[in-house]
């Protein structure tokens, strides 16, 4: 299976490179702003439906569309929220299908849309339908957007948890506060064609979703479902923990979701692979947030250059993790990307080189 053609549109720029170009150079886009540390566009947008279209847009500038059009594509629209601004005065709007059946009609060589909304693990969770309904001849390729607004919805719920910082956000920094809410849409496409990009694609191997029902909101705090979750992707994958040369972590920067996620790694036996998480640059983007986090996964693949894990300076766990401090110039062949979310969910994926 082939992964690529990524773009993000978000405050930090308007395409992938863009975007990691600027977090290469140690820039951010979480604010200060109306009380609250923010990652927002500038000026406000209030409809999500407009930058999932530019994002599709962009990453089919990166594929051969006379391949596209004479295969078969599915669209995933990865979100948790969709337009839900518009829940007061377009109640239509406000329904998560609206997002898929307005991107459907926009372009013609996509032949069914679907969402997927299973919190902040929608990203992976569509990777990993996207690899299945491939692998069974469903479709050949498979366009997955993610994408999410900062509303005043969101933000009021995360505040009700007590869980939004009153600092720019340090994942799994031992004083750590919380997350930041951020805004993002991002792409990514995949196939089981190779001719379809015009730039080298990589391979995605596989991956693994799981359903602790631990909680609505809090996770495992022993990780039982992120590790059963890691160890079936290496087993799916035929991939052995030693071949992972970099993980790119969930990271919220609270307290029980970077300690459960510590806890995962130390027990797979994951001390000394570098890890990042990617949120000290542009906050939370919720269903965004795992597609957005892959595409820039791949840059730093195709770069060989890990990104520093913004905001973080000491740990505290009991078993110590080679958290990235700095910008690391390394060979990158094999990643692991894992997402939790609220409602027990569970992911990761792997993703390689060719």
């Amino acid at each position: 299976m082939f992964i690529g053609a990524e773009n993000i549109i978000s405050p930090l720029g308007n395409s992938a490179k863009e975007t990691f170009l600027r977090m290469k150079n140690g820039e951010g886009s979480i604010k200060y702003k109306d009380g609250l540390f923010l990652s927002t566009f500038s000026p406000l947008q209030d409809e999500i439906l407009p930058l999932l279209i530019d994002s599709i847009s962009d990453s089919l500038s990166f594929v051969n569309e006379t391949i596209l059009l004479k295969s078969k594509t599915l669209l995933i629209v990865s979100t948790t929220k969709g337009e839900i601004n518009s829940i007061n005065s377009h109640i239509k709007n406000s329904h998560l299908s609206y997002l898929s059946d307005n991107i459907k009609t926009f372009f013609n060589c996509i032949d069914k849309g679907i969402v997927v909304s299973t919190a902040c693990v929608s990203g992976l969770q569509s990777l990993i339908i996207a690899n299945d309904m491939i692998n069974h001849n469903h479709y050949d390729n498979v366009i997955i957007c993610g994408g999410d607004l900062a509303s005043q919805f969101v933000i009021t719920g995360f505040k009700s948890f007590y869980a939004l910082s009153d600092a720019p956000c340090s994942p799994f920094d031992k004083d750590r506060k919380g997350l930041n809410i951020g805004e993002a849409a991002s792409t990514i496409i995949m196939s089981n064609n190779r001719n379809l990009y015009k730039e080298t694609p990589l391979k995605f191997l596989g991956g693994c979703s799981i359903n602790d029902a631990n909680h609505i909101s809090a996770p495992d705090r022993e990780a039982e479902g992120l590790i059963k979750s890691i160890n079936n992707t290496l087993d799916i994958c035929n991939v052995m923990s030693n071949d992972i040369d970099f993980i790119n972590a969930h990271g919220t920067a609270t307290v029980y979701n970077d300690g459960m996620e510590a806890k995962a790694f130390s027990k797979l036996g994951f001390n000394n692979t570098p890890v990042n998480s990617l949120k000290g640059y542009f906050g939370h983007t919720l269903g965004a947030a795992a597609v957005i986090e892959t595409a820039i996964s791949l840059q730093s693949m195709k770069n060989n250059l890990l990104l520093k894990c913004k905001g973080f300076e000491n740990q505290d766990f009991d078993s110590k993790l080679d958290i990235l401090t700095e910008n690391r110039d390394i060979e990158v062949s094999t990643i692991l990307k894992t997402s939790s979310g609220f409602g027990g969910f569970n992911a990761s994926v792997i993703i390689q080189k060719i």
